[in-house]
């Protein structure tokens, strides 16, 4: 397997790491915080913003883009590059997450996973050869294995069995993705762990990762209604597990605490709906935690969301003012809002970064964290306990 991760600096005493991943659409510093486009677009930012931002790559969500417009559709434009006009690099999953959340509109078995759209009703079947062969057609430069996820406290024996679907699918599914490669295919396969919180069955699925040889990894399974301290230990002992010389990447994790967290384990990719879902709330991500501009305190406060941030809403917009936007109902509230959150963590990997080659990784996670009010700014949210519902808007 072709090595695309060039590891460039770590930090003595943990296992931070940067590095480049060299991608068909350019390379990606890491680690690196991407964006979700759930539907082929990141909510209330087009691609001049994220591209002035500084990102490299955005994720798209399979199960969604199958659903509406349809993977032939995609093919037909170009990919998903063609088809957005975002011409840098784009990551998918594979949707197992989303059918996961349908719950009673959905059924899985070694063979694959029938579900019901949650739009309109329609059936549908996934194969882990369909979902390499629908990414195909999006032409994703990454794309991800399909998956069974357990929630925390499901019981040993049902998360080994879904643990065995997963084993099951992730030989199938490379099975397929090696035949499309041979034909011409340049994204790469990412498979992910599973094994819920049981140490030995994390330990199997890891296993099973490093023997497929894939050009990275994915650790699944994790922010699934977990309490924060079990998420840290499952994320720090399953790295450990992975190979050190290829790319980490985990779902779902968008917070400062997380975020940091996930370095310092040597973790390379990460992402979350958390910062433009923040923003359509009116919450804002800053330095010093969330601000929520709909506080009446906020009515004439002419200062910028963040005095340490320097993103073009800080410069050019204050507090009093995106509150009226909020309140008013402007579509410009999210659009001001997400850029900000979006450039906020961006900005924080960036230091990440710089931090880590300087030796000082440590030292900078501990002054960040310190710096934050509240405790939603450290940790987040878990996707699964957010609901079904939420995780297919």
């Amino acid at each position: 397997m072709e090595n695309i991760f060039t590891i460039h600096a770590r930090e003595s005493g943990c296992r931070a790491r940067t590095g480049t991943l060299n991608l068909a659409h350019g390379p990606v510093k890491t680690p690196v915080f991407m964006p979700v486009g759930t539907c082929a677009a990141v909510k209330a930012m087009g691609k001049r913003e994220l591209e002035e931002i500084g990102f490299e790559i955005i994720l798209g969500n399979t199960y969604h883009l199958f659903l509406r417009p349809g993977p032939a559709l995609i093919e037909e434009a170009g990919g998903l590059h063609g088809f957005s006009g975002w011409q840098r690099n784009i990551l998918t999953d594979s949707g197992g997450f989303q059918i996961f959340s349908l719950a009673a509109l959905r059924k899985i078995d070694l063979e694959g996973a029938r579900f019901r759209s949650h739009l309109d009703g329609s059936a549908h079947f996934f194969t882990p050869e369909s979902a390499v062969e629908i990414q195909r057609a999006f032409n994703s430069d990454i794309q991800m294995q399909l998956d069974v996820c357990s929630p925390y406290q499901t019981p040993y024996a049902e998360t080994a069995e879904a643990l065995a679907i997963t084993e099951n699918w992730l030989r199938r599914g490379l099975v397929r993705y090696t035949q499309l490669k041979n034909e011409g295919y340049n994204g790469l396969f990412f498979p992910i762990v599973q094994g819920g919180f049981y140490r030995d069955l994390r330990e199997r699925s890891a296993a099973a990762v490093r023997e497929a040889g894939c050009a990275g990894a994915a650790i699944g399974g994790l922010s699934v209604g977990e309490p924060a301290e079990v998420f840290d230990e499952f994320l720090a002992e399953t790295a450990r597990l992975l190979p050190d010389d290829k790319p980490l990447y985990v779902m779902g994790i968008g917070t400062p605490g997380y975020i940091l967290g996930a370095i310092e384990n040597g973790v390379d990719m990460f992402d979350c709906v958390l910062p433009t879902r923040l923003a359509r709330h009116g919450m804002a991500m800053t330095s010093a935690g969330n601000l929520s501009v709909k506080k009446e305190a906020f009515a004439r406060d002419w200062a910028a969301l963040d005095p340490r941030c320097s993103c073009m809403v800080c410069k050019n917009y204050s507090r009093a003012y995106l509150r009226h936007l909020f309140k008013a109902g402007e579509i410009l509230s999210a659009m001001l809002l997400s850029y900000h959150n979006l450039y906020f963590l961006n900005a924080l990997v960036k230091e990440a970064r710089q931090a880590i080659e300087e030796g000082r990784f440590r030292a900078f996670k501990k002054e960040a964290l310190a710096r934050l009010t509240d405790e939603q700014s450290v940790r987040r949210p878990s996707r699964y306990s957010a609901g079904a519902k939420s995780d297919l808007s």
